[in-house]
């Protein structure tokens, strides 16, 4: 892997330096638009809308609309406006992990000494996991700043971009209803049925089938054949329209299976 950012980890007055690395990685496949008639690749052009002439690169601006009216912006304004550079994940305050709605997670990076035998990277990660915290912190990535959470993963420290407050829309539109009655014998038999199914996370038994049939049809196709993909048949369902029937039937099929 190769690092993405170098810089330090910072609490209190103890730094760390470190380096960063992507932790994640798509596992969808990559499309070219072509064209149907020859299969050329189709490439798309900066046009103006009203000259419909290709505008070259040197000639295009940043504008945002404001009041029916662009406001053109150059280099320094976004420059006045971005965050100082800075080569430092500080940890401002340590909060219960549990406490981070997962609305809020983005993306997630591995953290690496950079220094061999870092006693103070070692003792970040012991202490993360014996007060079960997580440091809460601010870093700017590609001139733009992030908030993250910093917590241990067995003996490596993570860093997880997530979301700022503002960037969570609201749930005023929404039409739901609070006053709904949910009876006592329909709450145990719904109880009953989480139980049933609860087991410990595991993640490795879960994997992204559509991009592996969608490559084996890939492969097919080149080969002049075409794959046949066992399709996943659908959970029987009951007519009942009464809710503690069908999560009796639930518990009574998962019994069964």
């Amino acid at each position: 892997m190769r690092s993405i950012w170098k810089g330090s980890l910072g609490f209190g007055l103890v730094s760390i330096p470190v380096k960063l690395y992507s932790a994640v990685q798509s596992s969808s496949l990559d499309f070219d638009m072509l064209d149907s008639r020859d299969h050329a690749r189709i490439r798309y052009e900066r046009v103006n809308e009203n000259s419909h002439k290709e505008v070259p690169y040197d000639k295009i601006v940043k504008g945002y609309k404001l009041n029916d009216n662009y406001i053109i912006m150059d280099e320094q304004d976004f420059i006045d406006a971005a965050p100082e550079k800075s080569k430092v994940i500080e940890i401002e305050s340590f909060v219960d992990i549990a406490d981070v709605n997962p609305m809020f997670y983005e993306t997630s990076y591995y953290t690496e000494p950079d220094t061999k035998n870092n006693k103070a990277y070692a003792l970040l990660i012991q202490a993360l996991k014996k007060s079960k915290k997580a440091g809460l912190a601010r870093f700017v990535l590609r001139n733009t700043e992030s908030l993250c959470i910093v917590y241990p993963v067995d003996n490596v420290l993570v860093v997880t971009r997530i979301r700022f407050g503002q960037e969570i829309r609201g749930r005023d539109e929404l039409n739901i209803v609070d006053d709904v009655t949910v009876s006592k014998k329909e709450l145990d038999v719904g109880m009953a049925l989480i139980n049933q199914y609860a087991e410990k996370f595991d993640v490795s038994k879960f994997k992204d089938t559509y991009s592996d049939q969608l490559l084996q049809i890939i492969k097919d196709k080149a080969k002049g054949k075409r794959a046949t993909i066992k399709k996943l048949k659908p959970h029987p369902t009951t007519n009942s329209d009464d809710l503690y029937d069908k999560l009796m039937q639930s518990l009574n099929t998962k019994k069964g299976a």
